[in-house]
């Protein structure tokens, strides 16, 4: 039984991953050659979205641009905001440690979706700004997960220690205890990814990312959400892809975390 899960699992992450790899060097044209929300047939066998343009083709050239930026702002997010915790949780001034802590509260307070409709209100747009702000939006969050798994009374123990043996300050804060919380940060990763996904697809749709006319799944199924009765396909098929991809890596990750574990003990 723990086979079959493992294999489903990573069946789910594999499938995605492999559209969003290999789908671009197989897909034909995604401009709108056809009339829109046509049923499939046998030049178009998803059929064709609102633009009309075929789905088959906007699918297998829709995950580049999702694992790409959902991955590189989870990565810069997680470069910026686990440093910071583990500096914090090792910080011998309080003071120093809350001014920090409550600076963040405030970008903690401020809704994902606010901070989208702000953005693009200026009229900026691009990749860039998008994943910067995704970036700022979860540095609250995975800092304080940081800190706690951090100072937990387990990690502690080792920690005093390695102070009385007069291991270095970075050795011990920045290495071991850096080890320590790699299982509570990759599983809040997993979960943190359809957080992601969620903002990338809403600013998308909001025009602040990427362009309406995208061939990205996240856009495929806000552009052609209003047609979901009329063409189906163009609207479950690439949701499908995410939803596999978010269950799968979850999945994933905690097997590893969990066979981590059995391991260590």
């Amino acid at each position: 039984m723990k086979r079959v899960r493992a294999v489903i699992a990573w069946l789910l992450v594999g499938i995605p991953l492999g559209v969003a790899v290999l789908g671009p060097v197989l897909a034909g044209s995604t401009r709108s050659e056809a009339g829109p929300l046509m049923p499939p047939d046998g030049a178009h066998p998803l059929g064709t979205d609102v633009l009309g343009r075929d789905v088959l083709a906007l699918v297998l050239t829709g995950g580049r641009t999702v694992v790409l930026l959902t991955g590189v702002a989870l990565l810069l997010a997680y470069l910026v905001s686990v440093p910071i915790g583990l500096v914090l949780a090792g910080q011998s001034r309080r003071w120093v440690e809350e001014t920090a802590l409550h600076g963040l509260d405030v970008l903690l307070a401020l809704p994902g979706l606010l901070v989208l409709l702000v953005l693009a209100a200026t009229g900026r747009q691009g990749a860039v700004g998008l994943v910067a702000a995704v970036v700022v939006l979860q540095l609250p969050a995975i800092v304080r997960l940081t800190r706690s798994a951090a100072i937990a009374p387990g990690c502690r123990t080792v920690v005093e220690s390695m102070v009385l043996q007069g291991e270095p300050w970075w050795r011990i804060h920045l290495l071991h205890t850096g080890r320590a919380v790699l299982g509570p940060v990759a599983v809040d990763a997993g979960s943190r990814l359809i957080l992601v996904l969620q903002l990338m697809a809403s600013a998308n749709f909001l025009g602040l990312g990427l362009a309406s006319s995208a061939s990205d799944w996240a856009v495929l199924v806000e552009r052609n959400r209003e047609a979901l009765f009329l063409q189906p396909l163009a609207v479950l098929v690439p949701a499908f892809l995410l939803v596999a991809l978010c269950i799968g890596i979850n999945v994933a990750i905690d097997r590893t975390v969990a066979r981590r574990e059995v391991v260590s003990t």
